[in-house]
């Protein structure tokens, strides 16, 4: 019978007892899809390598949303007009294809390099950092909620750069 050394224990199973036991080995790998990485993210604050480059490549005047939580979890948004709508209806900027979501649920209006967040009636209602809200300034990092979308808000660096120094 061959020696099994102690080296492998602690990823190995005893089979057996005493001097004479031996080990099998145990896999401990785990594999995870990106929407359960989106989401791990979200409860811990992180944002991935890709989501950080995503943010830094944003130009003046733009802002990027992240579906933190919600069937789109992970997908990210480009907020890059005047006014851009959410909603359940295909003519929608954002399609947020859930029974949750109004069909024109919300607005994001974009002034210079602000953005505000406009409930637009809707009736399970517009969420600014856990709060219901029919409009609000938008801040860097923010949650926004739509339905059960809950939606991360990230400014263009470059804005907030300028923000920081005027």
């Amino acid at each position: 019978m061959a020696d099994l050394s102690h080296e492998h224990e602690a990823d190995a199973n005893p089979v057996g007892n005493g001097a004479g036991a031996q080990y099998e080995s145990t896999d401990t790998s785990a594999h995870f899809t990106s929407e359960f990485a989106a989401q791990v993210a979200a409860l811990t604050g992180e944002v991935s390598v890709e989501e950080q480059q995503a943010i830094a490549a944003l130009p003046s005047g733009s802002a990027l949303l992240i579906v933190r939580r919600g069937p789109n979890s992970g997908a990210r948004f480009l907020l890059d007009a005047d006014v851009t709508t959410v909603g359940r209806h295909s003519d929608a900027d954002i399609f947020l294809d859930d029974v949750t979501v109004s069909r024109r649920h919300t607005e994001f209006h974009r002034t210079g390099t602000a953005f505000e967040l406009r409930d637009l009636g809707s009736l399970n209602g517009t969420y600014f950092d856990g709060i219901r809200v029919d409009s609000a300034m938008l801040s860097d990092g923010a949650e926004v909620q739509v339905g059960k979308f809950r939606l991360t808000f990230y400014a263009s660096r470059a804005d907030l750069a300028t923000q920081a120094f005027a």
